[in-house]
C-alpha cells in the first residue's frame, strides 16, 4: 500500500481542469455542467481511477450551484443535501487566509492558503492532501499529493480546493 498518490492538474483555470496520476490515468475533471441562467459547475471522480484504489470512498462526483453573476451558491456531494458553497471556504480569524470544512464524515478540515500552495489538514493538523503550482517547465499546471487517510474524503478534498481557486479567481471577499 502507497502511503501518498500523486496527481497531475492539466489547465490552470479553477473552472476547467483535469488531474490524472502518474501513469497517466485520469482520476478528476473540472468542467462546466449547464448555465442556464447561472453556472453549474462538477467535479467528477473517474471511476477506473477509483477501482485502482479500493479504499477511496465517499461522493463519485459534487456539483458547484452558482448564484447570478458566479456569486455563491451551493454545492451538492452526489446525490446529497445541498449546502451553502461559503461552508466549506469559513474563515475562523478575520484576515486568515485558511478556511475550514466539514466533510459529509463529519470531520473537519483545513486549508492553509498560499498564492501557490495549498495545505489541507485534518483536525489532528495531520497534513492529508498539498496542491503546489509547478515551475514553468513542466507540461502540468500544478501537483496534488494525496495521503493514504485522504481516499477517505478525496472527492470533498478535491471538490474545496477547486472551490477555494475559484473564489479567489472571482474576488469573493469573505472567502480567499
Amino acid at each position: 500500500m502507497t502511503s501518498s498518490y500523486v496527481l497531475l492538474q492539466y489547465g490552470e483555470d479553477p473552472f476547467e481542469n483535469s488531474f490524472e496520476d502518474l501513469e497517466g490515468h485520469f482520476a478528476f475533471s473540472v468542467s462546466e455542467f449547464e448555465q442556464n441562467p447561472n453556472l453549474i459547475m462538477t467535479l467528477s471522480r473517474e471511476p477506473e481511477w477509483a477501482q485502482l484504489h479500493p479504499d477511496i470512498m465517499g461522493p463519485s462526483n459534487s456539483y458547484l450551484y452558482f448564484g447570478p453573476a458566479k456569486s455563491p451558491g451551493y454545492l451538492v456531494y452526489g446525490n446529497g443535501p445541498t449546502q451553502p458553497m461559503l461552508n466549506s471556504l469559513r474563515q475562523k480569524k478575520d484576515g486568515s487566509t485558511s478556511r475550514y470544512f466539514t466533510a459529509q464524515n463529519g470531520k473537519d478540515f483545513k486549508w492553509r492558503i498560499s498564492q501557490n500552495r495549498m495545505e489541507c489538514v485534518d483536525s489532528s493538523r495531520n497534513v492529508v492532501a498539498t496542491w503546489e503550482v509547478a515551475p514553468p517547465e513542466v507540461e502540468y499546471y500544478a501537483r496534488m499529493t494525496l495521503k493514504h487517510s485522504a481516499l477517505a474524503t478525496v472527492t470533498e478534498i478535491l471538490t474545496t480546493l477547486t472551490l477555494n481557486r475559484m473564489a479567489r479567481a472571482l474576488n469573493w471577499t469573505s472567502a480567499v
